[in-house]
C-alpha cells in the first residue's frame, strides 16, 4: 500500500513562511528552540529555519551611513540569498513531485484478483464489501463462494487499493493473485458515464460503469461442476511468463487452451490445441475423451490408442494449459492432477501476465485475448485490441464480421444470426432503439417511481359514489 506525506502547510507557503521568519537575537544555532541560548521559543515543539547572518542591515538607513557593509553582512545576505534559490527550488521539486502522487493515485486502474480458500462463511462479506466499493465508486463484478473470492473491478488506484486490503483482512484470502491493468482515456470517459459512443446502457453488467459493482453469492467462484476438485489442496506447477515460451516450444509437451471458443477465436498461443468447449464446466469432458480415460465400447480414442494387452498403457502426456488471468487453470490443473496426470503446468498470471511482460519480439502469442469488459480484447502490452462487442450474443467481433450482412448493430452478427428466433431479434431491436432515444434500456423512468399513481378503478368508483 502507498504511504502518504502530510504538509501541515505545502510545500510553496512553509517556504515563503521560513523566509519571512524573523531571526532570534544572538542566537548561535540555525534552529529555534535548539542550544543554550533558545529561551524565547521555549514551548514551540515546531523549529523553524532561521538564515545566519550578523546584525541586521537597515537598507532604509544607507544615506546616514557612508560606510560600506560589512564582508560578514555581505557574505550573510549572499548565503541568504543561495538559500532562497534552493529554498524555491525544493518547493517547486516537492509541489511537482506531490501534484505527480495524487494524479497516479487518481488514474483509473483494471485489477482483477482471485484466492482459492477454505470460505464458508463468504455470505457475511457481501455487503461490507459492496457497501466500501460503492463509497470509493469502484465499479466491477466480485464473486463470493465456498471455495474462495474472484473478481474484476475499476477505479482510482487509491480506491482500488483500499478496496484489496479490505478483502485481504481476513488471512484466509490473504495474498490474493492480482493482474493490473492500465485504463485508456476513452474507458476513463465510459467509467465516468457513458460515453454517446457506447451502447451498453446503465443496466447492464460492465465492470467500467460508474457507481456500480456486483457481489454475488455463488457455488463456485469459477464454474467446474465438480465438488470433489479443490484447488486448495492440490494444484499443477505454476511456469513464470519468461519460462513459458521454453516449456510450450518442447515438443513432448501438449500445450491446452481452456477458454472457451468464443475466447480462442480472436486469438491463443502457437500450436496450443483448442478444446472447442462453449462453458468451463465441459473441460472435464474434453479431457476424458481426448486422452481416453474411459474406455466407449471396445474402442479408445484420443492420444492414447488402442493396444495389446500384454503391453502397458502410454504414459499421459506433460501437460502445458493457459487461461486468461490463470484462475481457471488453477481448477483445471487440479482435475488433471486427480485423473493421473504425473506433469501439469500453467501460465503463472495467464495470459494478460504474458501479454505485460513479454516483448512483442519474442512472443509466441498470435492475435489478441478476449476480456470480460468493455475493453473487449487487449494486445501486446496490454494496448487496446481492434474488436468490438456484439451485443446480442457478447461475444467479440471483428471489422469483417460488422461488414457482413448477418450483422445488425445491437441485434445479431454472424456468430448468433442463426440462433436467435424472430421475436428475439425483435427484443433486441427494441431494447436498442430505447436505449437510442432514452440513453436508457426500458424508458426515461427506468428504475424510478412515477410522480403521480393513475388512480385505479376501485377508487375512481368511490370517489363518484362519495360526490352523488
Amino acid at each position: 500500500m502507498l504511504r502518504f506525506c502530510h504538509w501541515r502547510f505545502p510545500p510553496s507557503h512553509a517556504a515563503a513562511r521560513m523566509l519571512s521568519s524573523p531571526p532570534l537575537p544572538h542566537s548561535h544555532s540555525t534552529f529555534s528552540g535548539v542550544g543554550e541560548n533558545s529561551s524565547s521559543n521555549v514551548g514551540n515543539s515546531k523549529p523553524e529555519l532561521l538564515f545566519p547572518q550578523s546584525q541586521p542591515h537597515n537598507l532604509s538607513s544607507s544615506s546616514s551611513s557612508s560606510s560600506p557593509p560589512s564582508l560578514k553582512s555581505t557574505v550573510a545576505f549572499s548565503n541568504a540569498g543561495a538559500i532562497r534559490q534552493n529554498m524555491a527550488t525544493n518547493s517547486q521539486y516537492f509541489s511537482s513531485r506531490q501534484e505527480a502522487i495524487c494524479s497516479d493515485l487518481s488514474s483509473l486502474v483494471v485489477v482483477s484478483f482471485y484466492k482459492f480458500a477454505d470460505f464458508p462463511d463468504h455470505a457475511d462479506l457481501r455487503k461490507p464489501l459492496k457497501d466500501l466499493c460503492e463509497e470509493l465508486r469502484v465499479s466491477g463484478g466480485i464473486i463470493l463462494a465456498p471455495e474462495g473470492i474472484n473478481g474484476s473491478i475499476c477505479g482510482s488506484r487509491e480506491s482500488v487499493e483500499r478496496v484489496l486490503a479490505f478483502i485481504q483482512r481476513d488471512v484466509r484470502l490473504n495474498g490474493l493473485r492480482q493482474v493490473e491493468t492500465p485504463v485508456s482515456p476513452e474507458q476513463e470517459a465510459i467509467h465516468h458515464g457513458h460515453s454517446s459512443s457506447s451502447p451498453l446502457a446503465p443496466g447492464e453488467d460492465a465492470p467500467f460503469r460508474w457507481d456500480h459493482v456486483r457481489v454475488k453469492l455463488k457455488k463456485e467462484i469459477v464454474t467446474l461442476g465438480m465438488p470433489s476438485v479443490s484447488p486448495i489442496e492440490r494444484v499443477g506447477t505454476y511456469v513464470s511468463p519468461e519460462e513459458w515460451n521454453e516449456l510450450i516450444s518442447d515438443p513432448e509437451t501438449v500445450v491446452i487452451d481452456v477458454r472457451n471458443t468464443y475466447e480462442t477465436r480472436i486469438g491463443k498461443f502457437k500450436g496450443a490445441v483448442d478444446p472447442c468447449t462453449t462453458a468451463f464446466r465441459h473441460f472435464p469432458s474434453w479431457v476424458e475423451e481426448q486422452f481416453a480415460l474411459k474406455q466407449q465400447g471396445n474402442k479408445t480414442e484420443g492420444v492414447v490408442e488402442k493396444e495389446d494387452k500384454a503391453e502397458k498403457p502410454k504414459t499421459l502426456p506433460r501437460i502445458a494449459m493457459y487461461c486468461t488471468g490463470g484462475i481457471r487453470c488453477e481448477k483445471a490443473s487440479s482435475f488433471l492432477l486427480s485423473q493421473g496426470f504425473g506433469e501439469v503446468y500453467h501460465l503463472k498470471g495467464g495470459i494478460l501476465k504474458y501479454l505485460e511482460e513479454v516483448p512483442k519480439t519474442e512472443s509466441l502469442w498470435e492475435g489478441e485475448c478476449f476480456v470480460f469488459d468493455k475493453r473487449v480484447s487487449v494486445e501486446h502490452g496490454l494496448a487496446q485490441g481492434t474488436h468490438k462487442l456484439c451485443y446480442g450474443c457478447k461475444q467479440p467481433i471483428s471489422d469483417e464480421d460488422m461488414e457482413a450482412p448477418e450483422y445488425e448493430y445491437g441485434v445479431s452478427c454472424p456468430y448468433c444470426y442463426s440462433k436467435k428466433s424472430e421475436e428475439e431479434k425483435e427484443r433486441a431491436r427494441a431494447r436498442q432503439t430505447q436505449f437510442e432515444e432514452w440513453g436508457v434500456i426500458g424508458g426515461p423512468d427506468k428504475g424510478r417511481r412515477p410522480a403521480t399513481k393513475p388512480d385505479s378503478p376501485r377508487k375512481s368508483n368511490e370517489k363518484l359514489c362519495s360526490s352523488i
